[in-house]
Parts: structure tokens; C-alpha cells; sequence
């Protein structure tokens, strides 16, 4: 390994019995690697190697971005967007870490107060059976007011995940900018937001007793005040990515998400 990944740690998926198994079979090729689960992170390592679904790598993924420790997947879930390797091609993964063979991409998160997100932050109201009235502020200056399910904050790198299904576009995770997608709005001319990621966003609720409901990459929930602030991060996800070929971010579409296939007839 090189002398930086002297110290690596490989987090399973305790639901997973696939993700635990080949925890063990990685651990017997890497010297001094320590094994533990999704569910008792620790900090003392200097490379993760998660095996479990998107669901597992978002959360290692929030807890390594404090100590800029790189993060590599490998997906044993449904869908596994943000994994690099499937199972199969554990020597493979193995045998490029050992040479030096990757790239660490820099992945812009998201932040209000002390919790962060890779993918968005997702703003509702206290009441998620009926709609909300939501402003939203850019810089301290009110925007627009949205009559909607909710509002979704992303990143690029979650421009692939909830955006998407509410009719955002794909960004290239390598752009520097948030979006603001309305979930469902009332409305017939509402449209995505693409801004600057240093704009500072401001959501409040039109109705100044309505709490705000706020979950943080699907993950982390919380019930907030009327108002909530989201900047942009101070701190980078930084995903290992293997020097190889179908691996860039366009080929990951086409393959996972099947983009640009055309329909057969």
C-alpha cells in the first residue's frame, strides 16, 4: 500500500451478510487493515473502504469528509451509484490501490448548522400530508415563494438521486454549483434553480408557527424552526476513483442509469 494508506479501515453493512464476508476476504490482503461496521465508524484511518449500498457509502461518506479521509465503495445493494467496484473485482480494486492507480475526486456537501450532506437536504413542512408555502431567500433577498411538496437542496453529486426523480437535471459532479428543486409544485411554471454553491440559501415557512421538516441525504431527520439556512460545506467528500476505462461520469450514467439507451423496437 501506499505509505498514506498506511492506517485502512473496511466498514460492512451488518444487513448486508454479502457486505461482511468479503470484508473479511479483503481484510486477508491488505496487512493491519481493520474491519468494523457502518454502524461503529471510527476515526484512525486514513482510507475507507465501505461494502454495502448508496445508503451505507452517504453515511461513511458524511463522517470521513471531517478528517478528509478518501472513501472507496463497493456495492452489495440495489442500485450503488456512488460505488466503484462490485464484489468481483476485489483483487482488481486491491491490486490499483497498491500501484497508486486512482484519482481522489473533491465532492462538494452541504451544510446547515452542524449537519452536512452529500447528496441534499430535503425541506417540507411540519405537516407532509398537504402542501407548504415556502420562501426562498438567495443572499438574504427573497426569490420566489413556492406552493409545493417540499423543496429539495443538491449537490452534484446527488443531481443523480432525488433531484433527478423530481425533474432536475444531471450535473457533472465536477461543476461548482447547488440546485433547488421544488417537489410537485403547485404551479405550472416552477422550474429547477441552478446557483453559485458560495450563495448562501435561506427556506422559511410562510406561515410562522408552521415548523419545518428537514432530512439530511435521507438519512438524518430533524423538525426545525420556521426558517432554515444552508451554505455550502468547508469540508469535501473525497472520493477514490480507479484509473480505468468506463469509469468516468458518463459512463456511470449509461450503466447504471441506463441514459441515452435508446428504446428497442
Amino acid at each position: 500500500m501506499q505509505e498514506t494508506f498506511e492506517k485502512i479501515g473496511i466498514i460492512f453493512n451488518p444487513e448486508f451478510e454479502e457486505s461482511k464476508n468479503l470484508a473479511k476476504k479483503i481484510s486477508q490482503e491488505i496487512k493491519n487493515a481493520k474491519i468494523f461496521s457502518i454502524d461503529n465508524l471510527k476515526n484512525n484511518i486514513n482510507l475507507a473502504i465501505v461494502i454495502g449500498g448508496d445508503g451505507t457509502f452517504l453515511k461513511a461518506s458524511r463522517f470521513y469528509s471531517k478528517k478528509d479521509t478518501p472513501i472507496i465503495g463497493f456495492n452489495v445493494g440495489r442500485l450503488g451509484y456512488l460505488a466503484q467496484a462490485h464484489p468481483s473485482e476485489a483483487d482488481l480494486v486491491i491490486e490499483k490501490l497498491k500501484k497508486g492507480d486512482y484519482i481522489i475526486e473533491n465532492r462538494l456537501m452541504l451544510k446547515s448548522k452542524n449537519k452536512t450532506a452529500l447528496n441534499d437536504i430535503v425541506i417540507k413542512g411540519q405537516n407532509c400530508a398537504r402542501t407548504a408555502t415556502l420562501d426562498l431567500f438567495i443572499n438574504d433577498k427573497k426569490l420566489c415563494s413556492y406552493v409545493a411538496d417540499g423543496l429539495i437542496i443538491s449537490t452534484p453529486t446527488g443531481s443523480t438521486a432525488y433531484s433527478l426523480s423530481a425533474g432536475g437535471p444531471v450535473i457533472s459532479p465536477d461543476v461548482d454549483c447547488f440546485l433547488i428543486i421544488p417537489i410537485c409544485p403547485h404551479t405550472l411554471n416552477t422550474r429547477p434553480i441552478i446557483i453559485p454553491s458560495n450563495e448562501k440559501i435561506k427556506i422559511t415557512a410562510n406561515e410562522k408557527k408552521e415548523k419545518l421538516n428537514i432530512s439530511f441525504d435521507g438519512q438524518e431527520d430533524i423538525t426545525t424552526s420556521n426558517e432554515i439556512v444552508i451554505e455550502k460545506n468547508e469540508k469535501y467528500a473525497k472520493l477514490l476513483i480507479l484509473n480505468r476505462q468506463n469509469n468516468k461520469f458518463y459512463d456511470i450514467l449509461k450503466e447504471k442509469l441506463h441514459w441515452s439507451v435508446a428504446i428497442k423496437r
